[in-house]
Order: structure tokens, then sequence, then C-alpha cells
């Protein structure tokens, strides 16, 4: 039986089908596979600049850099995209203004890591 649920995540909503596994369904194969652990680029940290920073609401992985360092951007554009638990996240400027950015693509970061700073 499938069931559906709608999910609001950032703001956003998703519909989402989830199906019901039964009592009488069993699991036929039992694998056990090493976790891949690959390294995260060497960056050095950047001083942080002045002005308002961008917070990692999360833990995750650097995705994709949607502007240039140095670039004009508006309040709400979107900046960085975030991808934790697999999801792409977009990270979006807090105010207008000239972004500098602390992470490079392909970085792993904390939560409530500066991303960038907008000055």
């Amino acid at each position: 039986m499938m069931r559906n649920f709608i999910v609001t995540i950032d703001g956003k909503s998703y519909s989402v089908g989830v199906e019901e596994v039964g009592e009488n369904e069993s699991l036929t194969e039992t694998r056990t596979v090493a976790p891949v652990q690959t390294a995260a680029p060497k960056i050095a940290p950047k001083a942080v600049a002045s002005g308002e920073k961008i917070l990692s609401p999360f833990p995750g992985l650097i995705k994709n850099i949607l502007v240039a360092d140095g670039t004009a951007v508006k309040k709400d554009q979107p900046v960085i995209v975030l991808e934790a638990m697999k999801m792409d996240n977009e990270i979006t400027a807090p105010c207008d203004g000239t972004v500098t950015f602390n992470v490079a693509k392909g970085a792993n970061v904390e939560t409530n890591a500066v991303l960038a700073v907008i000055g």
C-alpha cells in the first residue's frame, strides 16, 4: 500500500509517496557494505571578512558555488548549493552586497561554518 505525505523543507513543499512493507515480507539478502571514504580538498581557511555572514544551516558538502567570488548579489539570491542527506539545498544571500566565499566546491562543512560573507 502506498501512502502519500507532504514534506516541507526550507519553505518548499514536496509530495512524497512511501510504500508500506507488510509483516509477511522478509529481506532475502543481507549485504555489508564498507563505507567509502573520500578526502575533501585541502583548503586553507581564509580570514573571515567583515559583513553579513552566511552560515551553514547543517553539515554537508559544497556541491556548487553559483556566483563568482567578488560578485554583487541581491538579497535572497542563491549563492551556494549545499548537499546534505543526498538533497541539494540552495543557500541564499541574506542581504544585498558583494560576496566573498570562505569555502570551495567539494569542501565538507559543519553546522554554523562561515560559508561566505556579504560586505
